[in-house]
């Protein structure tokens, strides 16, 4: 069974770069649809960012636009999500997931099937 293998996540200053991989595990297999959630602690999981199928179209939540960009290479079925300027704020777990079936750039997680197992990011002030 196809897995998303996170990696990039740890421990940095506020107003530093982070840079967050996603990978499926399968050659094989074509994400279509892409996106990254991240779940702070004790609040719910929210939608970070998403990306179609061949990334034409993009999705940013509010508090991350301007800061985050996602991008994604088909060939090595791999996506990237690029943190900039991070504040505190922006702790949480951050998992990638895709959907084999969704070619939109989706906001609900429940328009995504396959997760990663989670990357822990915090951002110390």
């Amino acid at each position: 069974q196809v897995q998303l293998l996170e990696s990039g996540g740890g421990v940095v200053q506020a107003g530093d770069s982070l840079r967050l991989s996603c990978a499926a595990s399968e050659r094989s297999f074509t994400p279509l649809a892409m996106a990254w959630f991240r779940q702070a602690p004790g609040k719910e999981i929210e939608s970070v960012a998403a990306i179609s199928i061949m990334g034409a179209n993009k999705y940013f939540a509010d508090s991350v636009k301007g800061r985050f960009t996602i991008s994604r290479d088909n060939d090595k079925k791999t996506m990237v999500l690029q943190m900039n300027s991070a504040p505190p704020e922006d702790t949480a777990i951050y998992y990638c997931a895709t959907s084999p079936t969704t070619i939109h750039a989706r906001v609900s997680s429940r328009s995504y099937d396959i997760w990663g197992q989670g990357l822990p990011v915090t951002v110390s002030s």
